[in-house]
């Protein structure tokens, strides 16, 4: 026996009662032109018919191949996964797919960038410190680049997180409690939006007077922050300060033995990215986040315009906030 034919657009335009033409506009993920009743009909229709779109037919006709590049260095940071995770569900909605691109980091990421095999996207996010947007542009053949990695490339927009408005409330706290020495963990110092990030830290120790004890260079990673925690004079630092949560919780990890049910007894303990794990009680560690729901948004409401995206240089910053927890 022969299987029925698949229904097509025709079809469902037929048994909707509208055009071709109508049927296409409604069942597009791009926000189109058409009433709010007819496109019920079309999508009541194409449910009845078991209609799916042709994404691949739809995206040759309009020049799109519903494809976005997002650039990393890498992925193994525990607010990485917080941010992809809802990421990749809001381009998705959208009608989108996501393509991961791992361009490592120093003399590698350079040699990528500058010889990698580029993909045909409809636009790229680049999360990678050491990408540039000329550099994305040329690779890609294509002028839809987001910077999110705190370059303000002129002619390109660029979505940026306020985190000195965050960094600002957090060492208030820390000096309302009566911290008068700290101590700096940080992650890739050649990472501009970290540069800016250490200097926000400098200067409020500063404005609250607060001796900075010193500076301990990481990855970001709960290994580097157990690592470095061996380091911390526990009688001479009355606050640490780390620029990842994942490395306060391997600090946290290596001297329990002060944090009776978690409350600081030598030195109070700081995070950055207030990712899903301090939620719960294992971790609690005051942290430093924003609202990723919000940055998201900006992000994916950059995507549906993409003339914009390929001419806009407009800059977005989203705030940050303290989030007080037992350890601070």
């Amino acid at each position: 026996m022969k299987s029925a034919p698949e229904p097509t657009l025709s079809d469902v335009a037929a048994l909707a009662g509208v055009s071709r033409a109508i049927a296409s506009r409604a069942l597009s993920a791009q926000p189109r032109p058409v009433s709010a009743d007819k496109r019920e009909r079309v999508l009541r229709a194409a449910e009845t018919l078991g209609f799916r779109p042709n994404s691949l037919a739809r995206g040759l006709a309009n020049k799109t191949v519903n494809l976005v590049a997002i650039l990393v260095n890498h992925i193994h940071d525990l607010s990485d996964l917080d941010l992809f995770d809802l990421l990749l569900t809001e381009i998705q909605a959208i009608g989108k797919q996501v393509i991961f691109i791992r361009v490592g980091a120093g003399e590698h990421a350079e040699s990528f960038l500058r010889d990698g095999v580029a993909y045909h996207v409809d636009a790229a996010l680049v999360f990678a410190d050491f990408a540039d947007a000329a550099t994305v542009r040329r690779m890609f053949r294509n002028n839809a680049v987001l910077m999110l990695n705190g370059h303000h490339d002129p002619g390109v927009p660029s979505v940026t997180m306020d985190e000195d408005q965050g960094i600002r409330e957090c060492v208030a706290d820390a000096a309302g409690k009566g911290v008068r020495t700290a101590l700096l963990l940080t992650g890739r110092t050649m990472s501009l939006v970290e540069q800016a990030r250490i200097a926000s830290y400098r200067a409020a120790l500063a404005r609250h007077g607060v001796t900075l004890l010193g500076e301990l260079a990481g990855d970001y990673s709960y290994a580097s922050g157990r690592a470095l925690a061996q380091q911390i004079d526990v009688d001479a630092t009355g606050a640490v300060f780390c620029t990842a949560d994942a490395m306060a919780m391997g600090v946290l990890d290596a001297h329990r033995q002060h944090f009776p049910e978690h409350r600081p007894m030598r030195f109070r303990l700081y995070g950055f990215d207030n990712i899903s794990l301090t939620q719960f009680d294992a971790y609690p560690i005051s942290s430093i986040g924003s609202d990723r729901r919000e940055y998201v948004a900006h992000i994916v409401r950059l995507l549906n315009q993409p003339a914009d995206l390929a001419q806009n240089s407009g800059q977005v910053l989203v705030a940050t906030r303290f989030v007080p927890r037992l350890t601070g």
